[in-house]
C-alpha cells in the first residue's frame, strides 16, 4: 500500500509538469488569467496527450501481466507474443477490404486479428514440450516476425507500406482532441480484468489444476485473451506500439509485491503509466524543440531492463 502511494505521488506532479512541456507556449499564469490561445492548447493537445499516455501505459502493462499469468511465463507480453504485429495485420486487412473505413472499423479489425493471433500463440504454446523461460518468448517473437513479414509482403504488393509505417511507432505528438477518445475503451476493459483477476490466477495454474477447482479453463482463457486483444488493438490504432512495456513492468512489480494478480494489478497500471510518462517528457525535452518518439526511448530502456531481468534470473537460478 505504501509503495502504491509512492507511485501516485510521483505520477501526479510529473503529469502536471508534462502539461507545460512542449513547443507551444502555455503557462500556469496564462491559464489563470484566461488566455484563450493557451486554454485552446490545453484542451486540444496537452490534456488529451496526458490522458492517452496514462491510459495506454496502464493498459499495455496490465495486458503483459495477464499474458504472463495465462502463459505461466514471466517473459511473455504483447511484444514477445507477436500481438502488435497481429494488430497491424488487422489494420492492413481493414484498409484492403474497406479503404475508407473509419477508425472504429480499423480498431475492430485490429482487435479480431489480435485475438486470433493470441489464440494461435497459446495453441502453439500448448504443443511445446520444452517451455523454458526464454524459449517461450523466443517462439512468440518468431511467430510475430512471420506475421510481420507476411504483412509487409502484402503491403508491398498493394503499395500500402507507407500507410502502415506509423502503426507500430508509438508516438503521442499527434494526439489531439477528437482523435484519441477511442482509447478510453481500455478503461472498462481494465475494470473487467480486475473482476476476473482471481479466475486468471487459477487459469495460470494449468488446465488440469484449474479444472479440478471447478474453473471453466477454456472460457477463462478466451476471456483473458479477448480483453488483452481489445486493449492492444485500441492502443495500436490510437497511439501505436510501445515495446517492452507489458514485459518489464509486471516483472518489476513482482520483485517487491509478489505474483498475486489482484494485489499487483493497480501497481502494474500505475507503474506502467508513470514509465510511459517519464519517457514522453524526456522525449520532448532531450532535443527540444523536436521530439523523440516514446517507442524509441521505451525500446532502449525496455531492452536494457529486459536484459537485466534475464541476467538476474539466471544468477539466482544458479
Amino acid at each position: 500500500m505504501i509503495k502504491r502511494r509512492y507511485l501516485i505521488l510521483l505520477l501526479l506532479p510529473l503529469a502536471f509538469i508534462s502539461l507545460f512541456v512542449g513547443v507551444g507556449e502555455m503557462s500556469l499564469a496564462g491559464l489563470w488569467t484566461g488566455n484563450p490561445q493557451e486554454w485552446q492548447l490545453f484542451w486540444t493537445s496537452r490534456l488529451p496527450r496526458l490522458m492517452a499516455i496514462i491510459v495506454a501505459g496502464a493498459g499495455l502493462s496490465v495486458c503483459g501481466l495477464i499474458m504472463q499469468s495465462l502463459s505461466r511465463n514471466r517473459f511473455v507480453s504483447p511484444t514477445t507474443a507477436g500481438l502488435y504485429d497481429c494488430a497491424r495485420l488487422g489494420v492492413l486487412v481493414s484498409i484492403i477490404l474497406l479503404p475508407s473505413a473509419s477508425i472504429f472499423i480499423k480498431t475492430g479489425f485490429a482487435i479480431v486479428v489480435t485475438l486470433i493471433g493470441a489464440m494461435a500463440f497459446m495453441s502453439i504454446l500448448a504443443t511445446l514440450k520444452h517451455r523454458d523461460t526464454v524459449f517461450v518468448p523466443l517462439v512468440g517473437m518468431i511467430f510475430g516476425s512471420i506475421i510481420s513479414a507476411f504483412t509487409t509482403f502484402i503491403a508491398l504488393q498493394l503499395d500500402l507500406l507507407q500507410n502502415l509505417a506509423g502503426w507500430l511507432q508509438g508516438d503521442f505528438s499527434t494526439i489531439l482532441n477528437g482523435q484519441y477518445e477511442l482509447i478510453y475503451l481500455s478503461v472498462p476493459v481494465l475494470i473487467l480484468i480486475y473482476i476476473f483477476a482471481n479466475r486468471f490466477v487459477l487459469a495460470g495454474l494449468g488446465q488440469d489444476f484449474a479444472t479440478n477447482l471447478g474453473l471453466n479453463y477454456k472460457q477463462t482463457l478466451f476471456i483473458g485473451l479477448l480483453l488483452v486483444s481489445v486493449i492492444t488493438g485500441v492502443v495500436i490504432v490510437t497511439v501505436g506500439a510501445i515495446p517492452f512495456l507489458g514485459l518489464i513492468v509486471p516483472n518489476l512489480v513482482s520483485l517487491y509485491l509478489g505474483d498475486n494478480i489482484r494485489r499487483t494489478l493497480s501497481h502494474t497500471a500505475l507503474l506502467g503509466a508513470l514509465l510511459v510518462l517519464i519517457c514522453d517528457v524526456f522525449g520532448r525535452v532531450v532535443i527540444f524543440p523536436y521530439e523523440v518518439s516514446v517507442s524509441l526511448i521505451m525500446g532502449v530502456v525496455g531492452s536494457v531492463i529486459f536484459l537485466w531481468l534475464l541476467l538476474r534470473r539466471y544468477r539466482y537460478a544458479s
